[in-house]
């Protein structure tokens, strides 16, 4: 009851309707009525809606753009891997093997008998979680613990199957090749589906959400084959259960329940229902209402700088899929577009491009194996695909935007004409840093030696109690170069016997972020709840020419004995270096360990290791694809070698999951020890390319030190210096030897801003210095008022700056806001050294 009390009207209204349908549709039943079919109208007088495509037999002429069998031909001729692969899946389907989520040649048949339209079909178990062995009761789906994994197991798995969006391969393969015996296993599961799941029974009915999955690949299936002969009879018999799914849908809509994706993706299968199917009994109310649900959902779910508010990639994806589909459908039907909800579904666009400058959008959250058009590109690579899309609808130039199947299948020859040619010959333009503060995602990139891009999750944890969100505050995740470096370590699954494996998978210790004394940031609270979630905030943010900068801090330890709060520094300067300074702030001991998850195509190489004998303990690695050949891309990751944190740098395996149930080891890299507090911990990190030592054969191994780089730490009253040296074997293998760069950070120290070590001496809250061939070649000034070298003033700002920045080899000098002057001084600087160092 006190739950009820905290219920507005319209919510207890819609759940008492739900709950007196449960009842009077489990009686109807059990009086011996079954009701998975509708009426239709007769002689509907409203012609049918225009799909994206005609599938209907005469409905264009043989071969016309927008006919099914065209598209089928313009995929074989652009795409024609993915044409092969389609059928190759279609003929593991006939055999009853599934790939499903992260999961391979799953086995759905255990017990073989007759069926019926194949003499040797052996009808699916479509209650079974084949991955563990555990079939859900037939019971009234409402009283089904769908969550209980002793009861059914994962039922996600289950879920899977039936989304029937393997039959739409069958359609498809139907499509490509000419041959009924894809018809004829189409036809025979879908039969055997409608056997085994009589409404209400079973798990199957036991979320409005896979319904509506379901109902969108029926409408697939049905405009893909259209009125052909073959398909004449299954087509007179799934209308009427495909009217009933929508009634469901409407009956159990996510309004309250889970008022997220679940609930856009049910507004789009009613949507589609009412616009291509005038003939159901409630499609006008259906294409209206449902329409009213996405402009209403895009507004309250996705945040003013476009971020889904779930904080998740693969839920980002998700939502903005079904927002894209929802507008093509009703554009091809003459329908408007309010401006407001293309503005949203453009910013969600730019996300996922932010994202993918460099490589992959990496993942963040949880990702829940599926996918609304193709669930086999259910990996972190393909969260790029709606980029087509939109780069077609809107006619917007993606750089990461390559020509699918999916797309072709929409848009035809539209398509190829705008995308082929990119995909030929991809382009790589500059990166660029750019925050999204409402979400919390801030994009640190670089464009030399090659694209790079660093994001750092800054944002809430997610929305209410973090369902689908992770402890992963201040996590950074990296992609150079077109590949995946660092990477979050994926969801694992949402349901096992055992719940730390869910847990294992969304804590702080699959992410690249602090864990202080072992625990998560926040409290896991069952599968899809936390407590005690952290507030995480953006403190700076500044992007020059040259360099960005970031710092933000999270309080998910504060409710320590000992509260400890955790802030990080990121700075990158352009041309491949990037420091992270981790501050832990608190009174007393703490365990703390910094995590690096890589991607599992990669090695790592200690510095301290040759011909596989360690010297030393390492605080320096090297990082590169396995295999990887002279000239390719290579990560330096290097630890100061003395610190009052007294940490250890391990090199070890871990495990992450690219999909939904899949495990893969990948290489990690753990920086430990036990510090009293406030103490810190900086890393540097280096890109560059794979060289070969010149004495040594090629297959013994790649030169590892040709560039020896050293990080020192240094503390001073008010300042906290980083100085990293790099030194060269020789002149011929790079330029600039002897180079040094200096990272000088202000003490939070109120009341006394001016600092000084060595010659050089400021107030400001940042200061960086590059010296090449002892002369200073980079500058950058966060904050301050003015700088000094040697006691004589070099650069003086008439009031607090936000930053500057200048550049010796092409003369760059930037500063905002642009007052301030520059002595002689900086032109004659020698700079002989930069500290005490």
């Amino acid at each position: 009851m006190a739950r009820v009390s905290r219920m507005e009207w319209d919510e207890v209204r819609v759940r008492a309707l739900q709950e007196f349908h449960k009842q009077r549709d489990l009686f109807i039943h059990r009086m011996g009525v079954r009701r998975e079919a509708m009426r239709l109208i007769p002689d509907s007088a409203a012609p049918p809606g225009r799909f994206f495509f005609s599938g209907i037999e005469g409905s264009t002429p043989k071969g016309a753009a927008g006919d099914s069998s065209a598209r089928a031909e313009l995929l074989r001729q652009h795409l024609p891997d993915a044409a092969s692969e389609i059928v190759r899946e279609a003929d593991t389907i006939c055999s009853h093997r599934f790939r499903l989520l992260g999961y391979d040649n799953l086995d759905f048949t255990p017990t073989p008998t007759p069926g019926r339209g194949n003499d040797n079909f052996k009808p699916l178990d479509w209650h079974l979680d084949a991955v563990h062995g555990k079939r859900a009761p037939l019971d009234p789906w409402f009283k089904i613990p769908f969550l209980d994994f002793a009861t059914v197991g994962d039922h996600k798995v289950i879920w899977e199957l039936n989304r029937h969006q393997h039959l739409v391969t069958l359609a498809k393969a139907r499509l490509l090749t000419g041959d009924e015996k894809y018809l004829r296993e189409l036809n025979a599961q879908w039969h055997s589906w409608i056997d085994a799941n009589p409404y209400p029974l079973g798990i199957n009915w036991g979320s409005t959400l896979e319904v509506a999955f379901r109902s969108l690949s029926w409408i697939w299936m049905d405009q893909l084959l259209g009125k052909t002969r073959e398909y004449a009879s299954l087509h007179a018999e799934l209308l009427p259960a495909l009217a009933f799914h929508g009634l469901y849908i409407e009956r159990y809509l996510s309004a309250y329940f889970s008022p997220n994706t679940h609930l856009l993706g049910e507004a789009l299968a009613l949507l589609f229902l009412g616009i291509l199917y005038p003939q159901f009994p409630r499609a006008e109310r259906w294409r209206e209402s449902a329409w009213k649900i996405v402009v209403q959902e895009a507004e309250r779910q996705v945040r003013p700088d476009g971020i889904y508010f779930e904080q998740a990639l693969h839920y980002h994806v998700y939502a903005l899929d079904f927002f894209l589909y929802a507008r093509l459908l009703r554009v091809r039907n003459g329908m408007d577009i309010p401006t407001a909800y293309d503005a949203v579904v453009g910013r969600m666009l730019d996300v996922v491009e932010a994202l993918a400058q460099a490589g992959p959008a990496e993942g963040f959250g949880d990702d829940d194996g599926g996918r609304l058009w193709n669930s086999r590109r259910n990996r972190t690579e393909h969260m790029t695909d709606p980029l087509a899309l939109g780069a077609v609808m809107y006619s917007r130039e993606f750089s990461a935007a390559r020509l699918t199947e999916e797309v072709v299948w929409l848009f035809g020859n539209q398509a190829v004409d705008t995308l082929s040619q990119k995909s030929d010959q991809p382009t790589t333009p500059s990166a660029r840093s750019i925050a999204f503060p409402d979400g919390g995602l801030y994009v640190l990139a670089d464009s030399e030696p090659y694209p790079q891009v660093l994001v750092v999750d800054a944002g809430p944890q997610g929305m209410g109690r973090a369902g689908h969100g992770h402890a992963d505050a201040l996590s950074v995740r990296l992609a150079m170069d077109g590949r995946r470096w660092l990477v979050d370590a994926g969801s694992g699954v949402y349901i096992s016997n055992d719940p730390a494996e869910r847990n294992a998978f969304r804590g702080t210790g699959a992410h690249n972020t602090l864990r202080v004394d072992g625990l998560d940031q926040a409290v896991p609270a069952g599968p899809f709840s936390w407590t005690h979630i952290p507030a995480t905030q953006a403190e700076t943010w500044v992007a020059g020419k040259s360099f960005t900068y970031f710092v933000g801090s999270h309080n998910g330890y504060a409710r320590l004995p000992d509260p400890v709060i955790h802030r990080r520094h990121i700075l990158k300067i352009e041309g491949g270096l990037c420091l992270v300074r981790d501050v832990a702030l608190g009174r007393t001991e703490h365990e703390l360990e910094i995590l690096w998850h890589f991607a599992p195509d990669l090695v790592i190489r200690n510095h301290a290791t040759r011909n596989n004998v360690q010297a030393v303990g390492p605080r320096q690695v090297e990082i590169f694809r396995a295999g990887a050949l002279p000239g390719e891309s290579r990560l330096s990751l290097i630890v100061p070698e003395e610190t009052i944190w007294p940490s250890v740098m391990e090199v070890a395996k871990t495990m992450v999951s690219p999909a939904y149930g899949r495990l893969q080891p990948a290489p990690l890299v753990r920086c430990h020890g036990r510090a009293l507090l406030p103490a810190e911990m900086a890393i540097a990190l280096v890109s560059g390319r794979v060289h070969r030592q010149e004495e040594e054969p090629l297959e013994k191994g790649f030169d590892d030190s040709l560039v020896q780089l050293r990080l020192a730490s240094i503390a001073q009253t008010g300042v906290q210096v980083y100085e990293l040296d790099y030194h060269y074997l020789s002149e011929r293998h790079g330029p600039n030897p002897g180079e040094r760069h200096a990272f000088f950070f202000a003490g939070d120290n109120p009341g006394h801003d001016s600092w000084s070590f060595g010659p050089w001496s400021s107030d400001a809250r940042v200061l960086y210095c590059r010296i090449e061939n002892e002369r200073l070649a980079q500058l950058v000034v966060i904050g301050g008022t003015h700088v000094a070298w040697q006691g004589r003033p070099l650069v003086q700002f008439s009031a607090r700056s936000e930053f500057f920045e200048w550049r010796r080899q092409d003369g760059m000098m930037n500063s905002m806001p642009a007052g301030l002057s520059i002595t002689a001084l900086f032109e004659e600087l020698p700079a002989p050294y930069v500290g005490k160092h």
